[in-house]
């Protein structure tokens, strides 16, 4: 570990813009304890540094996006395939700037808005990032209550249980090192992927029509149901935590903390960042595609509820397995994206706060956070509850966005921060655009929502 000499959990700062001259490192458990080997070769180091990608990608594929990605498929066909795409676009850029802050200042995002903001700012931004991530685990915690619902007949409140003890358990196995939890997103990603593959292959889509789809059309923003649709999927592009979590966790690599190991640190980080976000629009697109083909054009063009796409897929396509591919992945989806949100929340508040508590501590409450509403409403309410606030944790994330945006361009376009791997003044400009166009459409987004 390159630390100092003096402690080896303290990270030694010069004058670089930040308040603070020396900090903790993020997740001081497994920070550095993933092996980089000098001059392995390009694809022995990129071997190294692939994993944080696919623990950011699980944030686009999780249980949130598939309500917006089954209405569109099945109201507009392939229209919207090119929202996904320029969608996704968005978040390589954002997650890019999230890795290269967390690989050059050895901060995350939650410890460098401490150092940078005075206490009361600081605190009002780790008081919101809490909010989102409740509202967003939240979404994650139903998701796998209904599939276990659907698939076994489990009831919702039992089901929400079973997603939380789950996941500490699987938390747990961190103790024995960071791959561990890598290697567990990446196999459920894998059965996320091999389902949709099976749909896609019963489901049999035109290609034609897809590559279509891929081409932005006028159509989008002339029809207004399309718009709203789009602005969906849009407005779920980004997960605030993501950006959090992914400043953290691609400091877990043993890389040279020097300039030309940041430099190599950055460019194999973006590569695993980006393959694992092109592979997340690949799955994204899939449920797209598949409510198109399974129910565009036919008397269920209206769907847009997961249960009922559920139950439909199987008398539609003509095959059992339909229906509980459809199960298993967003089960996988579900416990994915649970297990990532909790140690986000970790970070946050760990980062925020500057507190060190034990890590079954941090995980109880996160976990309480997201499942004491979530129990709530299915006792009170029912399925049809837990939909309504599958709606709400929504429109929560996308009212925070912009207060992890905004200072994750700001750091990373800071010279002072960020000395020579600062935003070229091209990427600073993209990226304020691209925020712009974010906080934008959330807001028009919140606005409808609220007012119809």
């Amino acid at each position: 570990m390159h630390n100092d000499e003096s402690h080896p959990h303290i990270i030694p700062q010069g004058n670089d813009g930040w308040r603070h001259t020396r900090s903790i490192p993020s997740l001081p458990e497994v920070f550095s304890s993933v092996k980089v080997l000098p001059n392995a070769g390009f694809w022995r180091t990129l071997l190294a540094f692939a994993g944080p990608g696919m623990m950011v990608a699980v944030g686009y594929m999780d249980p949130g996006n598939w309500a917006t990605d089954i209405a569109g498929g099945a109201q507009f066909g392939y229209l919207l395939m090119s929202v996904i795409l320029i969608s996704n676009f968005m978040a390589i850029l954002l997650q890019h700037l999230a890795l290269k802050l967390g690989i050059v200042t050895g901060r995350d995002l939650a410890q460098a808005c401490r150092d940078h903001y005075s206490r009361p700012v600081a605190l009002g931004l780790w008081a919101l990032c809490e909010v989102a991530i409740a509202a967003c685990d939240l979404a994650e915690v139903i998701g796998s209550a209904i599939a276990l619902n659907l698939l076994f007949g489990i009831p919702i409140v039992y089901g929400v249980i079973i997603t939380a003890l789950d996941v500490i358990a699987v938390l747990f196995l961190q103790n024995k090192g960071f791959r561990y939890i890598e290697s567990i997103v990446g196999g459920l990603i894998f059965v996320i992927f091999v389902c949709f593959m099976y749909e896609m292959a019963v489901s049999q889509p035109p290609i034609a029509a897809i590559l279509l789809g891929l081409i932005p059309s006028p159509q989008i923003v002339y029809n207004p149901n399309a718009l709203y649709i789009a602005i969906g999927i849009l407005g779920a592009t980004v997960m605030p935590h993501n950006l959090y979590l992914h400043s953290s966790i691609v400091q877990t690599r043993d890389f040279t903390r020097d300039d030309s190991g940041k430099a190599m640190a950055i460019k194999f980080a973006s590569i695993d960042s980006t393959v694992s976000l092109l592979f997340a629009f690949v799955i994204n697109a899939a449920i797209l595609i598949l409510a198109a083909a399974a129910f565009h054009g036919t008397a269920h063009a209206n769907v847009a509820d997961i249960a009922d796409a559920y139950n439909l897929l199987t008398p539609i396509l003509g095959t059992t397995f339909a229906s509980i591919a459809f199960g298993l992945a967003l089960l996988a989806s579900g416990q994915n994206s649970t297990l990532t949100g909790t140690l986000a929340g970790q970070i946050v508040m760990e980062g925020f706060l500057d507190i060190r508590l034990p890590r079954w501590v941090l995980r109880l409450i996160t976990r309480g956070m997201a499942i004491i509403p979530a129990i709530i409403v299915a006792i009170l309410y029912g399925e049809r509850g837990t939909g309504e606030l599958l709606v709400l944790s929504q429109v929560i994330l996308a009212l925070q966005l912009g207060f992890a945006v905004v200072p994750l361009v700001t750091f990373t376009s800071d010279k002072t921060k960020m000395g020579k791997f600062v935003n070229p003044p091209w990427l600073t400009a993209l990226a304020w655009a691209v925020t712009a166009i974010i906080i934008g459409l959330n807001a028009y987004l919140v606005v409808q929502i609220v007012i119809g």
